[in-house]
This record gives structure tokens, C-alpha cells and sequence, in this order.
């Protein structure tokens, strides 16, 4: 990939990863991510908004050689982590008369991430301006977006919003702008999902901050950029703001067939009484769907068959995740298939303190669910369908 020109005297220079799989050692990318860079020639001063990932340094390098780049005034890091911040010492050495512009917390994780001199920087305050002669950046403090450190960039004259990872999706892509609606929405819900919902209350809030802001394009560090930023800004506003739907999540995993025996029962269920069932298979979903499920859920239920008196590992990874993403979640139950006894209710219960939700009556069949199970599996869909219906969710 070139430079690309958004307009005269603003550039992408960023790096386009398609073939990474994994991030955080965590998190799928199913399509790649890109780290997105941008250059703004002001008639005096030139600055860089973020740079890219660690593991990709020359890439950025090499686009602001091409470019003729001789001398850069600010490195604006929007947000600490190193996939936008990793490649600063690089920048530094070729231009080491630039200053790295940041919010007082991000100056300090920086210095410790990549050990930056702490005469390198320029920190700004909550709306503060710099002028770059023709231009005008000004700097909006965002708290945990998605970290406690997080600020926005907005270029005033060409009403353009530089939000790091407020907006983005992980999508390698040539495309500059948004073409393919659906796709990006679905990458940038798979975002939201995973990284931003723990933050719910903090995204309500950087939303209405940014709201009364004329934005003509959203320019986010991973995913193609916004020039029609009402999809964008929708989008999220649902997401984090709109009630949860009628919707059932049920992740289960079955080692002998009798937890998936109530799976299917209940799924069955559920569907009868006009509730909608995302289920997943734990021994192979991808968490990232999962997770993207929980957005609009209203109700988990988890399956499991008890092993070893509690229940099966691959449920309390899902249940560890739930509990970290914080859902919006309102009602949570557990089916269960039992040898000879076990605590998995109670155990499944201690992992879940952050989701404040009902706990509804588990469903706990010993052995091969039998006629009276089926009835409770009955009595649980009932019971979650008229709870979804007293509560308005449609």
C-alpha cells in the first residue's frame, strides 16, 4: 500500500496487517486488522495522529518518505497501547524534533511501555488547542475508551473527528472509506463487543461529549474511515444506550450428548414462546461471536455438564468472559447434567459478580434428562418469555 490522500495536506499512512489472527493473545481477527496513521501538513506545523503497531514500524516509515516528509512537530497519541503507540521511538529517532502530544496519564504509561524520555512531550488538557497555521487541533479527553488514558483528536477546519479506537473495527481492507455497509458493521459490533461494552457507561458518556460536534468523517485507527459518520455514530448509540432485545444466549458444551439433549429441547422451547436463541457450541465457537451475541441479549443460559463436581472448564471460560465484558444483561440460568453430584450452580455463580441480573431456577437433570426435566425446561422458557414481555423487550 501508498499514502492515501483524504485531502489536500492530510494523508493515511498507516499499515495494513491481513494476515494477523489473534489479538491480545485473546481477541479473533478473523478479517486482519490495519493500524491507521494519519499526516496533517499545516502551512506551519506538521504532526502525525498516531502511529501503528510494534511489529510494523518501517511500513509507517517508509510512507512518510515517500511522502517527502523532512520534519514532523507532534506525534499525537490518541491511546497508549502499542498498536497505535508502538512505533513512536521509531518516529522519534527519524524525527527527533517532534513532541509527543497526550493526556497527563498517557505521558506516564508511555514512559513506561516503551520508556520514551519524558522530555519528548506536551501534554494537553480537556479541549485544548494547537494551531498548525491554517489548522486547528483540538483535543477531547475520552476516559476509558477503552483505557483510563484516552483522548480524541478533532481537526476543526476539515471537521474531521481522529478517534483511535472509539469508532474502529479490525478489517484489513484497500477500501479507504466505508463501501461495505454490512461487513463493517458487523466488524465494528464485533469491536464494540469485545473491547468497548466493559465500558458502557464511559461510551454513554464520550458520546453525548462528541455530539454536538459538526463531523464530516470519522477517521478511526483500525478499519476503514467514516465520510458518511451517522452510520457510525447510530450504530453505537444503539449499542450502548438501547434496551436489550428478546433474545435468549444459550453456550453450552456436552460431553455424553444429555447436556445437549436439553439444549435442543430448550432451544425448541424457547422458540414456541416467540424468544430468540443464539446458541454456541463452546468445544468450537468463535468468542468473538459470542461476545457479539451478548450485546443485544436479555437473558444468558448456560449449559454444562458437571465435571469433576463443577462445571466443565470451556463453560467457565465463557462465563469468566461474560462476567469481564459486562453485558446488559437482565436474567441468567444454568442447565445441567450431573453424574453423581457437584456445586456447579454455585461455582458458575461466583464467576458472574459483575452482571447484575436475576438468577432464574437452574434446570439440574441427573444423567439423561428424563420426563420431569423436560417439564422444567419447559417451565424456564415460560418464565424467561413472560419476563421478556413484562419488561417491553421485543
Amino acid at each position: 500500500m501508498k499514502p492515501r490522500v483524504i485531502k489536500p495536506g492530510i494523508y493515511w499512512v498507516g499499515a495494513i496487517d491481513w494476515d494477523r489472527r489473534l489479538f491480545d493473545t485473546l481477541i479473533p481477527l478473523p478479517d486482519g486488522t490495519s493500524y491507521n496513521s494519519y499526516l496533517i501538513k499545516g502551512t506551519e506545523k506538521t504532526t502525525l495522529i498516531d502511529t501503528v503497531d510494534s511489529t510494523m514500524p518501517d511500513v509507517l516509515i517508509n510512507h512518510l518518505s515517500e511522502l517527502g516528509v523532512k520534519s514532523i512537530d507532534y506525534v499525537v497519541a490518541n491511546h497508549a497501547e502499542q498498536d497505535h503507540s508502538g512505533a513512536i521511538p521509531q518516529v522519534l529517532e527519524k524525527y527527533p524534533e517532534a513532541k509527543v502530544v497526550c493526556t497527563p496519564k498517557c505521558k506516564d504509561m508511555l514512559i513506561n511501555l516503551l520508556m520514551i524520555p519524558e522530555e519528548k512531550f506536551m501534554t494537553v488538557n480537556d479541549k485544548e488547542a494547537i494551531s498548525l497555521g491554517d489548522r486547528t487541533l483540538e483535543f477531547i479527553h475520552a476516559p476509558w475508551v477503552h483505557w483510563p488514558e484516552t483522548m480524541l483528536t478533532y481537526l476543526r477546519e476539515d471537521k474531521i473527528l481522529f478517534p483511535c479506537d472509539f469508532f474502529g473495527s479490525h478489517l484489513a481492507t484497500t477500501d479507504l472509506y466505508v463501501r461495505d455497509g454490512g461487513q463493517v458493521y458487523e466488524a465494528a459490533k464485533r469491536y464494540y463487543a469485545e473491547i468497548m461494552m466493559p465500558f458502557r457507561a464511559s461510551i454513554q458518556k464520550n458520546l453525548e461529549k462528541v455530539k454536538d460536534y459538526t463531523i464530516n468523517i470519522i477517521a478511526p485507527s483500525h478499519g476503514p474511515m467514516h465520510d458518511r459518520p451517522e452510520f457510525i455514530l447510530k450504530a453505537y448509540h444503539s449499542w450502548a444506550f438501547d434496551e436489550p432485545k428478546n433474545i435468549v444466549v444459550l453456550p453450552y458444551i456436552s460431553m455424553h450428548g444429555s447436556t445437549r439433549k436439553m439444549v435442543e429441547y430448550f432451544v425448541g422451547a424457547l422458540a414456541q414462546r416467540g424468544v430468540t436463541v443464539k446458541q454456541f457450541d463452546l468445544a468450537v465457537t468463535d468468542i468473538g461471536k459470542l461476545a457479539m451475541a451478548l450485546v443485544d441479549a436479555a437473558t444468558v443460559v448456560i449449559g454444562t455438564p458437571t465435571v469433576l463436581a463443577g462445571p466443565h472448564p470451556n463453560v467457565v471460560y465463557a462465563a469468566v468472559l461474560a462476567n469481564a465484558l459486562r453485558p446488559n444483561l437482565k436474567f441468567i440460568s444454568i442447565i445441567d447434567s450431573y453424574g453423581w453430584g457437584g456445586r456447579v450452580v454455585e461455582q458458575l455463580a461466583a464467576m458472574i459478580p459483575n452482571l447484575k441480573a436475576e438468577i432464574l431456577e437452574p434446570v439440574l437433570s441427573k444423567g439423561f434428562p428424563k420426563e420431569a426435566d423436560f417439564k422444567a425446561l419447559d417451565n424456564l422458557a415460560s418464565t424467561i418469555a413472560e419476563k421478556h414481555k413484562e419488561n417491553g423487550f421485543v
